[in-house]
């Protein structure tokens, strides 16, 4: 499948951005000096960004408080968090103390065949997933992983940084829709525009669900591990490829407002 460079097409009607984090607005694992004047300028022109992110509810909850951002969802679709600080549980979870037990329970499992594995630093933050670190598994690994969690009863995904065992049915696409009807019920699947970097976003890829995607060129690395891949690709990677796409919708929304 193609991926288009970026054009007007799809972006002239673009008013929320449901953006990944970890390599799509970072630049080698931080953020840099001028990503927070960059969502201040696309919230001057009345597009508002969502975080949609595998990190924990913990390093999220920090994040939606400190930028400028209309919220975000935690743990790839498990929990949405707001400015004002109302957090709001997207999975159904009956008992999360027990929830948590059962999700060690399984990384322990899957551990007894990769003993190496090693639990990420922001799990001790986190209420819907158990995440464990990449680092040097291999396709086949991962693969085997996945298989494990499946017979468990788990799904399973990965992105650059971190693998996640998480409930059956729980991703960033399904989440995401249920923020936005409940949320944002104003706008239309042509209004929001979707970008990440990563198998973790491919579910925000899917054309039926999402039809404005863009991936930021480090999605490349991943494509051929990919069922949905994004519409539109970015020139640029990490953060730079999301600064080229928020170049290109201030300059419409310039041509815009001159019209």
């Amino acid at each position: 499948m193609p991926l288009f460079p970026l054009n007007n097409n799809d972006l002239s009607d673009i008013r929320l951005i449901a953006s990944d984090v970890d390599g799509t607005l970072t630049h080698n694992g931080k953020f840099s000096s001028d990503f927070i004047s960059t969502l201040l300028d696309l919230q001057s022109a009345g597009i508002k960004v969502l975080l949609v992110t595998g990190r924990s509810a913990g390093w999220v909850s920090a994040l939606v408080n400190y930028l400028p951002v209309s919220g975000a969802i935690a743990e790839n679709g498990g929990l949405f968090l707001q400015p004002n600080g109302q957090q709001n549980l997207l999975s159904s979870i009956p008992n999360i103390s027990r929830h948590r037990i059962l999700l060690e329970n399984a990384f322990h499992y899957i551990k007894q065949k990769f003993p190496h594995l090693q639990t990420s630093t922001d799990n001790q933050f986190r209420i819907t997933d158990w995440t464990f670190d990449v680092n040097d598994l291999s396709t086949d690994n991962i693969q085997a992983i996945s298989s494990q969690c499946q017979q468990m009863g788990w799904s399973f995904t990965y992105s650059n940084v971190q693998c996640h065992i998480k409930p059956p049915h729980q991703d960033k696409a399904t989440g995401l829709d249920a923020v936005l009807k409940n949320h944002f019920p104003e706008l239309n699947s042509q209004q929001v525009l979707t970008i990440g970097d990563s198998p973790n976003d491919e579910a925000m890829f899917n054309p039926a669900k999402f039809p404005v995607s863009v991936g930021v060129a480090n999605v490349r690395h991943y494509q051929d591990k990919m069922l949905h891949l994004p519409k539109y690709m970015t020139h640029d990677s990490e953060f730079a490829g999301f600064q080229e796409l928020a170049q290109l919708l201030l300059k419409n929304s310039v041509l815009d407002d001159r019209m």
